[in-house]
């Protein structure tokens, strides 16, 4: 029984950590997005994506942060996490077929790479349970 509590407890610091690393990188490039800072324009553009794209894109990721974070709405949560999981994956392919370096690349990949940590990791209480 201990084990299974020191088990659940770790569990829970690592989403926790993961899910917060995971949470400002979102707030901070949606806020970037949202200011239409002229550095990430360039990016927006060079991947070859209209610059109105990162409007919808940082409003997404603030609602989708707030899902993650509230407790409850397990569906909605789910939601948001496959639409972090879509994004994300096409800003790395993106970055690839157009050629970006390591350095262009990584930001996506880490954000990536936090997304499927922090799911992965979710508690009990912040998964919907498939009863049979």
């Amino acid at each position: 029984m201990e084990t299974s509590n020191r088990s659940e407890k770790r569990t829970k610091i690592i989403y926790w950590i993961f899910t917060l690393w995971m949470a400002l990188g979102m707030v901070s490039t949606a806020i970037v997005q949202l200011m239409k800072n002229k550095d990430e324009l360039a990016n927006f553009t060079n991947l070859g994506y209209p610059a109105y794209l990162m409007t919808i894109i940082g409003v997404w990721k603030i609602l989708g942060i707030i899902v993650i974070l509230i407790p409850k709405r397990l569906l909605l949560k789910e939601w948001a996490y496959a639409g972090f999981f879509f994004v994300m994956s096409g800003a790395v392919i993106s970055h690839l077929i157009v050629g970006d370096t390591a350095g262009r690349t990584f930001p996506a990949v880490l954000l990536f790479v936090l997304v499927i940590i922090s799911w992965y990791f979710r508690p009990a209480d912040r998964k919907i349970s498939i009863q049979s």
